[in-house]
């Protein structure tokens, strides 16, 4: 039997596009991205009682894709056409833009999407282009000695890696296919060695995803109000409504990672009604796991 919880929103619409949730526990922020705003967008938790989370934005680039907490201090991060870092050590954390570490390409009609780490520290981002061409983009992966590797070409529009609890495998998404795919990876070559189909997802398209820590899936869905949970055999088991029609991606978060927190997005559906662009929330009654951080 499947569950349904309802999250309920926790900020107001604080974004256009937010996307890429992640949990900082040295610092003890929920972060996201307004991502075609280049914004970093951050909430201290806990969070408690009925009031809108407070949301602080800081401006950090023409484009903020994505980003992962670093081992060393501050973050790692994919901007429109390649990886910077946010807030190194030595700087003046919270002020000022990302350091740009080199664009993968020149093509303007491309950009950055989604990403994490992998179990060895680096960090993994993929592309799209702007207008969502099928087969423009790519998937990338930072080494921690900063040198840079294209693990996959041909994707269409990259979202939602996240690896196993045990590190053996990783969960990915190229939203137009339909369905979420495990890939193999040998993090020694380094390179991507299988690639097969998890499950098919209904109802929405596929877009950032997490992993908790029993191993179930979580997945927003693009234009369907909702997060699905998958379990390790891909059964869909519960379903988190969301009252705005465009979630993005989710992530746990909270001391005890016992709060899944999800982003939503205004661009394309023309709403502007205090919902689409909001953050929301839930406690499902399973723990997340820290996010991998960057090892570079």
């Amino acid at each position: 039997m499947t569950r349904e919880i309802t999250a309920e929103q926790a900020t107001a619409a604080v974004a256009h596009h937010g996307e890429g949730p992640v949990w900082d526990a040295s610092s003890r922020v929920l972060a996201s991205v307004d991502m075609l705003r280049g914004d970093l967008l951050t909430i201290g938790l806990p969070h408690a009682g009925p009031e809108p989370a407070e949301v602080r934005r800081r401006h950090v680039g023409d484009v903020l894709a994505a980003l992962r907490p670093r081992a060393r201090g501050g973050w790692v991060v994919a901007l429109e056409r390649g990886f910077g870092l946010l807030d190194e050590p030595g700087s003046a954390n919270g002020t000022g833009p990302a350091r740009p570490l080199g664009e993968l390409w020149s093509d303007p009609g491309i950009r950055m999407n989604d990403g994490g780490c992998d179990p060895a520290g680096a960090f993994w981002c993929g592309s799209m282009a702007y207008d969502a061409a099928s087969g423009r983009g790519s998937l990338f992966r930072l080494a921690t000695d900063g040198s840079v590797a294209t693990m996959l070409t041909g994707i269409t529009i990259s979202n939602g890696l996240c690896w196993v609890p045990d590190g053996s495998r990783a969960y990915y998404v190229d939203t137009p296919t339909g369905r979420i795919d495990v890939l193999a990876v040998d993090l020694d070559a380094p390179a991507v060695i299988g690639r097969e189909p998890f499950t098919e997802v209904a109802g929405g398209a596929p877009d950032g995803l997490t992993v908790d820590a029993e191993g179930g899936v979580w997945v927003a869905l693009w234009g369907g109000s909702a997060v699905h949970r998958y379990t390790p055999d891909g059964v869909l088991d519960t379903v988190v409504r969301v009252p705005t029609t465009h979630p993005t991606a989710c992530a746990f978060a909270g001391p005890d990672l016992d709060e899944l927190w999800i982003t939503t997005s205004q661009q394309g559906t023309g709403v502007t009604d205090g919902r689409a662009g909001a953050l929301y929330r839930c406690r499902p009654g399973v723990r997340g796991l820290e996010p991998l951080p960057y090892l570079g």
